[in-house]
């Protein structure tokens, strides 16, 4: 049963709202002021708040602004209630960030409507979805019923990739974006003279091509190709962009899944511009192992040292002179199959650190 806190200095508002709201099976508790009122929303930690603006003590906006600065309150959707219908008045209280605004008197069916949008959208927003197959099937299957969407493809199924086969090309239509639910995936594009470097190195759990998806051109601005066997599903462009543009809090929740880092691929731009080569070795070997494409320290990657040098923006063979320099002190190995081997993750820190 969903709980309804009720603050309401009128008497007989509050009994006739209490009422109403328990009739539709929910369990209210009420308040007659401002200041019980935020006593209760914390003891009683309710799933909606309904609130007068103008009350003794403390009135509807000095409690929004109290149970907003407490993150045990902060989250919980808020509706205004008041007798003004001033435009001034509505303004303040959404631009503070309530969910909703009624103005009294109000028709029970219009109190239930509002009650249960708000609600609605409350659970969707605080449900966690995993980074897999099954949570993006989940969160897409949710976010077409919160916005009441027909039209997007049913439950994506896997395609299996063997390693070193192509995922899309540059420069080929951008008509997907794709998530990785097992293996390890590169990116990469050509200069003007032809030559490959990496743009980046994803796992499990990540997405590729979103950007170029959005990009105005429609095409692809680089190559993804298996590193590994993978199996990956793909998200139609028309999916993407209902998921992206339809509705803001969609859209939020939605960027967060399919963003991976922006933060950090900020400062991984930030490093290629202004670090050294070997601050950048460093700190890529490091990522590679913080996202698991390192499995084991003692195990190492296998990785080109081609694939290196565009990962960390150098010339390959400057790139074979900093690995090996690496290991001369003693940070790695260098094994078979040009596999590296991280041997002193802490000295590596130290020059991820201070160059």
């Amino acid at each position: 049963m969903k709980k309804i806190l009720l603050i309401e200095d009128n008497l007989d508002v509050r009994e006739m709202t209490a009422e109403i709201l328990e009739l539709e099976n929910y369990e209210v508790t009420t308040a007659e002021n401002g200041k019980i009122g935020v006593e209760k929303a914390r003891s009683f930690t309710p799933d909606i708040i309904l609130c007068d603006i103008m009350m003794p003590e403390l009135d509807g906006y000095g409690v929004y602004e109290q149970l907003s600065e407490d993150q045990a309150t902060a989250s919980i959707p808020f509706i205004f209630l008041t007798a003004k219908s001033e435009k001034a008045d509505f303004r303040k209280g959404m631009t503070m960030g309530a969910d909703d605004y009624l103005t009294k008197p109000f028709e029970a069916e219009d109190l239930i409507e509002a009650i249960e949008a708000r609600l609605k959208k409350s659970s969707f927003l605080r449900k966690e979805f995993s980074r897999s197959v099954q949570g993006l099937n989940e969160f897409i299957q949710e976010a077409s019923k919160y916005q009441n969407l027909k039209d997007l493809s049913e439950d994506r199924e896997l395609s299996k990739y063997k390693a070193k086969e192509e995922i899309f090309s540059e420069d080929s239509s951008a008509h997907n974006l794709y998530f990785i639910h097992s293996g390890e995936v590169k990116t990469y594009k050509h200069n003007e003279n032809g030559k490959e470097y990496v743009t980046g190195m994803f796992k499990a759990g990540d997405f590729i091509g979103q950007l170029c998806v959005l990009g105005n051109s429609g095409l692809y601005t680089e190559t993804a190709v298996a590193l590994t066997n993978c199996e990956i599903c793909s998200i139609p462009k028309n999916d993407f962009t209902q998921l992206l543009f339809n509705n803001k809090e969609v859209s939020h929740k939605f960027i967060g899944m399919v963003s991976n880092d922006v933060l950090h691929m900020r400062e991984q731009l930030m490093g290629m511009a202004f670090d050294s080569v070997r601050k950048r070795a460093a700190t890529a070997l490091l990522e590679l192992y913080d996202k698991g494409l390192i499995k084991d320290a003692h195990l190492g990657i296998s990785i080109s040292r081609e694939d290196f040098a565009g990962l960390i923006g150098t010339a390959t063979e400057t790139a074979i002179r900093v690995l090996s320099s690496f290991k001369d002190k003693g940070l790695i190995e260098l094994g078979e199959s040009r596999r590296i081997i991280l041997s002193d993750k802490k000295q590596l820190q130290q020059v991820a650190d201070f160059g």
